[in-house]
């Protein structure tokens, strides 16, 4: 089957899924309804591209009739506009390679993100708050909620580890390549004679996992409830509200101290379990998937040194494609929307490649 006859299965199964959501037994059926409206929706970009792309091969074709006519100056036009829609037309097959591309299941997931200070002792905590202050400004921008699930606070500011998380539409699509080791060189308020000092940050990104993704035998999980500590209200030493989950079989531990309440720390706690164990389950697989590439796509590794934040010379790089930016201030704020879409194509080219090659 031809790239264009699978979109045209595709485009029949659009059409059959736009009648059975005006059908009165689906619209009576929610859940039938939301898995329906959801393949619905996953096929629409795809449609409307392949109908524009259809369209203009029907105007190539009038246009090159055109090109016969005797008259000089319809045959000009016509010659202009044929460059346009052959232009349009090279566009379009892109964007539908691009489209055909298998989707990532976990794109349209809420992400738990967490950041944990590296080598540069203070100056890496303080990195590690401006980093987790830079995704809540984006996560603003996108209308995201970010809640903080668990923080260990450095007693000169930033964090020594952040955990939250960060709510919304397409959150994990967006946010999925920033794992890695992120650098900061930069001179420290506390340095008297000026001198750069280079510190570091890890960040991981992680599907939040649903109940679908985990299985969790609770035979599994060793549960410790202690008082809180440090930060936190009034109810600091007063219960044993915190709670520290251990998943017995992969060593997996996860505690939870931001909440007053036992519960919502040990709910808070478990969602952090399920998505680092659901996390460590993708990326075996995605080692699996790259062992016979030559380097792993967008896997994510947190070993990876991935950016480097240049705060004299204001530059921001990332190693992985060689992007530089010069206007650091601007992204510190928030403003990654360029280097998350150049990350996004990137990959999405390289995956190109790759499915060519194996064709």
């Amino acid at each position: 089957m031809s790239m264009f006859e699978k979109i045209a299965e595709l485009e029949r199964r659009f059409e059959e899924l736009e009648s059975l959501l005006s059908d009165p037994e689906v619209l009576g059926n929610q859940t039938e309804f939301r898995k329906l409206s959801k393949e619905h929706s996953g096929l629409a970009e795809l449609v409307a591209a392949y109908r524009e792309y259809k369209k203009i091969l029907s105007d190539i074709d009038d246009n090159k009739e055109l090109l016969k006519e005797p008259d000089q100056e319809m045959r000009e036009m016509a010659q202009a506009e044929l460059l346009s829609l052959e232009a349009r037309r090279e566009v379009l097959e892109g964007e539908i390679k691009l489209l055909l591309l298998p989707k990532d299941p976990n794109d349209d997931k809420n992400v738990v993100l967490e950041i944990r200070a590296g080598t540069g002792g203070d100056e890496s905590a303080l990195f590690a708050g401006d980093l987790f202050r830079m995704y809540s400004r984006f996560a603003e921008t996108n209308r995201w909620r970010v809640e903080i699930i668990s923080a260990s606070e450095s007693e000169k500011g930033g964090f020594k580890e952040v955990i939250a998380l960060v709510e919304g539409t397409g959150v994990f699509a967006k946010l999925k390549y920033e794992s890695g080791t992120h650098r900061v060189q930069r001179v420290p308020e506390t340095e008297a004679q000026g001198r750069i000092h280079t510190s570091a940050c890890t960040v991981a990104v992680m599907p939040e996992a649903e109940d679908v993704d985990i299985d969790i035998n609770p035979a599994d999980l060793k549960i410790d409830v202690y008082r809180s500590s440090g930060a936190g209200g009034q109810h600091v030493n007063t219960t044993d509200s915190a709670v520290r989950i251990t998943h017995i079989p992969t060593g997996t531990v996860v505690a939870c101290q931001e909440e007053r309440s036992q519960i919502k720390n040990r709910a808070k706690a478990m969602k952090v379990l399920k998505s680092r164990i659901l996390d460590n389950i993708l990326m075996e697989q995605n080692a699996k998937l790259a062992a016979d590439r030559k380097s792993q796509v967008g896997s994510g590794d947190r070993s990876e040194r991935i950016r480097t934040y240049n705060f004299p010379q204001g530059r921001m790089t990332d190693h992985r494609i060689g992007l530089t930016l010069y206007r650091l201030d601007a992204i510190m704020a928030g403003d990654i929307a360029e280097i998350a879409d150049s990350l996004r194509q990137h990959y999405q080219m390289e995956a190109l490649q790759a499915q060519s090659e194996g064709m």
